[in-house]
């Protein structure tokens, strides 16, 4: 693993919650993409090398509508960039890990992801992502 890639933060409206945080980090978000396979809405902002991703459900049957629903906004997963998706699920398949995915899936902003299971990483979602090389 590379580096924190993102800290991504489940809210109810999207819309509201960008006035917040541009207000608390002191920028605008930069992009706002729909990822229609996961039912979710998400906006990015960053500030120095940190990016924040808020994702607003966009259906009930949504992870984050039901993530918001059990546990209430918050953040909902931490994204670490890896140069090689494929092989770090395998690495985390031998570690032991539960890797939700059987092989990686298109997420937002131009990446490649999986999650591992928060039950084995100490309670927290944990996202792999690999920028796409177009």
């Amino acid at each position: 693993m590379k580096n924190v890639e993102h800290i991504g933060i489940a809210v109810k409206n999207l819309e509201a919650s960008n006035a917040l945080f541009e207000k608390l980090l002191g920028v605008p978000h930069y992009k706002i993409e729909e990822v229609a396979s996961e039912h979710v809405k998400t906006s990015f902002f960053q500030k120095g090398e940190t990016k924040i991703e808020l994702l607003e459900a966009t259906a009930e049957e949504s992870a984050i509508a039901k993530f918001i629903e059990k546990k209430g906004e918050g953040i909902h997963h931490i994204a670490f960039e890896v140069e090689d998706i494929e092989a770090e699920m395998e690495r985390m398949r031998k570690e032991g890990f539960t890797v939700l995915n059987e092989k990686p899936k298109r997420g937002a902003d131009n990446k490649l992801v999986c999650f591992l299971h928060p039950k084995g990483t100490n309670g927290v979602l944990v996202e792999l992502c690999q920028s796409i090389k177009e």
